[in-house]
């Protein structure tokens, strides 16, 4: 499991240095192919291929005219690739998804259970500024958490 922030950097080629605890999982649990994506052009989402295919699996069970199935597969084939980490532990992140989430320079890489999230520094800190709402709460207690 992908736990916690560990801030890296993205150099001017776009390549993200996995940070060292996020590799050892890495390492121990996932091949180095990775799909790189974004629903949202606002956050890179680093899939291991493994846990990709699983997503895809379940996609390939819905209706190919499911709306939300075609407009799911629409952002994350344009934002995607697949990519193979270095030998350095580097991936290389798409430019149209650098460019769309502003994704350079120092990053925050946080782990997602499964996957990793990818954010531009400043976007993330105003985010988590924003206050919990009554629904969070309640969405979580709902959760037993």
């Amino acid at each position: 499991m992908f736990r916690g922030n560990h801030p890296t950097r993205v150099d001017e080629k776009g390549r993200l240095k996995v940070p060292a605890e996020f590799k050892r999982v890495i390492d121990e649990k996932y091949a180095p192919k990775f799909y790189i994506t974004s629903v949202d052009g606002l956050v890179a989402q680093l899939y291991p291929f493994e846990e990709w295919e699983r997503i895809e699996q379940k996609l390939a069970a819905l209706s190919t005219y499911n709306p939300t199935k075609k407009k799911f597969l629409t952002r994350t084939n344009y934002y995607g690739q697949v990519v193979e980490m270095d030998g350095q532990g580097r991936l290389l992140i798409p430019q149209i998804l650098r460019e769309a989430a502003q994704i350079r320079g120092e990053v925050a890489v946080l782990g997602n259970l499964t996957y990793l999230e990818v954010r531009n520094m400043e976007a993330l800190d105003r985010e988590v500024k924003e206050p919990f709402t009554d629904d969070d709460t309640k969405t979580l207690d709902d959760l037993g958490i």
